[in-house]
């Protein structure tokens, strides 16, 4: 059984998706379904609320921009999603054309070109469609406005921004040369230059602020959706700053309040870059730390530890909508280290985790989904905000072979990452001991122990969690 919050929700989502389905529902308003927008849950703030209730975010998906999928695709994704036990997806507003179906917002117009200025209404149809069946189900939306792959190399040769594919403006007026070739990561497109803070220019700044005005148009009527500036940038820190502060603002004109953040592009949390939004409350609502999924074992672990220690003074939810780890991917990554990454976050107290879309991670594969049915299993016998990480109460551990999250008193999780054994300082008994199966989401073994020192090993080999309860 799931727990009760996570019940709850998954009840209301299932008729309210139901009766989407048959053609039941308006348009989900700025109220929400039944009103209770996403935010920081304020009895902890380094954890979400949403409908009134505290909520812990995963889940995982097959592509980062799923608003462009055919409904026919995208229904059924959802829907898996759903029934795993996810409730948390990126949405990167990107219309690279990779799977042949992705449109651009902008007008087509007759000889190829396009008007900067018009809309093409099914791009914006289908990001509406996306929004309110991602509502329906109670899935979390975490969308990113900018791209910086959508506008380099291949990509910017067919784009509508560049000069010589719209009717708005010349090289000349925009600044914009025909090609960009290096790595998007060089930060050399002055299309991310554009803030009065930086180069301001106006002749761009305008369709870039028309495109985030339409963008909110749509999605501030739903109750369910974070922003980020950008995916991975290492752009100038003046270009987050003014779309965080725009992003707000209309947002207070239309009575709402809009959470927003940047992703950096460092691997290393510590790296400056990433303080411009630790040290940041006032303009960043929350944290993505999605790049430490770059890292891995002991150093993933310490770096969580280390972030959720940074912003003890500020709370805030710590995010990551990138968790990375899939056999055969350019990284090195492996399957392994997708689920263990994923564990470790969520017991060092982050308020999401997100497996990344293929080849670069996961997705919402076999092994995905039962990692997720076993996070909601682990969480219908214990809420994760209850508990915080507790390494020092296991012994006779082999490094990166498990991480431990309690409540001594009430409650422990142990995470073992390819089975063993540890034994594990507990407070008197009896204690329940409940086993789950990471690699299969199912339930294992069941029993009574004692407290004091208790000896915990797997059932098996591979990827299981261990909790204690009363």
């Amino acid at each position: 059984m799931r727990n009760r919050v996570f019940s709850r929700r998954a009840a209301l989502g299932a008729c309210t998706y139901a009766a989407g389905r048959l053609g039941l529902l308006p348009p989900v308003a700025a109220s929400g379904l039944e009103g209770g927008r996403i935010q920081p849950w304020p009895a902890n703030p380094f954890y979400w609320e949403y409908k009134g209730e505290p909520v812990l975010l995963v889940g995982g998906s097959d592509d980062d921009n799923l608003f462009q999928w055919p409904a026919e695709k995208l229904r059924p994704h959802l829907d898996a999603m759903f029934s795993a036990g996810g409730n948390y997806v990126r949405n990167t507003m990107s219309d690279r054309r990779d799977g042949g179906f992705e449109i651009y917002p902008f007008l087509p117009l007759p000889g190829g070109k396009y008007d900067l200025s018009r809309w093409n209404p099914e791009y914006w149809s289908r990001l509406e469609q996306f929004l309110r069946w991602t509502a329906e189900r109670d899935i979390i939306v975490q969308i990113e406005i900018w791209d910086r792959f959508d506008l380099s190399r291949e990509h910017w040769r067919t784009h509508p921004y560049k000069p010589a594919n719209n009717v708005n403006y010349t090289p000349e007026e925009s600044g914009f040369e025909a090609d960009y070739p290096e790595h998007p990561g060089r930060n050399r497109q002055p299309f991310f230059f554009t803030t009065p803070g930086q180069r301001h220019n106006r002749t761009v700044l305008r369709y870039q602020q028309a495109f985030v005005d339409k963008l909110l148009s749509i999605a501030l009527e739903y109750p369910h959706v974070l922003y980020c500036i950008d995916n991975e940038t290492s752009g100038e820190e003046e270009w987050s700053r003014y779309w965080a502060s725009y992003i707000k603002t209309k947002a207070r004109e239309k009575g709402v309040r809009a959470f927003v953040t940047e992703m950096w592009d460092p691997w290393d949390v510590k790296a400056p870059m990433h303080q411009r939004t630790f040290d940041h409350p006032e303009l960043y609502d929350f944290v993505d730390v999605s790049q430490n999924n770059h890292n891995k074992g002991e150093r993933h672990w310490r770096n969580a530890l280390w972030v959720r220690d940074y912003l003890r003074s500020q709370p805030r939810p710590v995010n990551t909508v990138k968790t990375y780890g899939a056999d055969n991917n350019k990284f090195g990554h492996t399957d392994q280290d997708g689920i263990e990454r994923l564990w470790r976050h969520l017991l060092a107290g982050f308020a999401s985790a997100r497996f990344h879309r293929p080849p670069s991670g996961l997705g919402l594969n076999r092994k995905a989904q039962a990692a997720l049915r076993a996070v909601r299993k682990a969480e219908s016998l214990v809420r994760f905000w209850e508990l915080a990480p507790r390494l020092d109460l296991v012994s006779e551990r082999e490094e990166n072979e498990a991480y431990l999250a309690a409540n001594p008193g009430k409650a422990y999780l142990v995470y073992f990452t390819r089975g063993g054994s540890v034994k594990l300082q507990a407070e008197p008994g009896p204690w329940r001991l409940h086993w789950i199966d990471v690699d299969t989401g199912d339930w294992g073994e069941k029993s009574a122990v004692e407290g004091g020192q208790i000896a915990l090993a797997t059932p098996g080999a591979g990827n299981w969690v261990a909790v204690l309860v009363r």
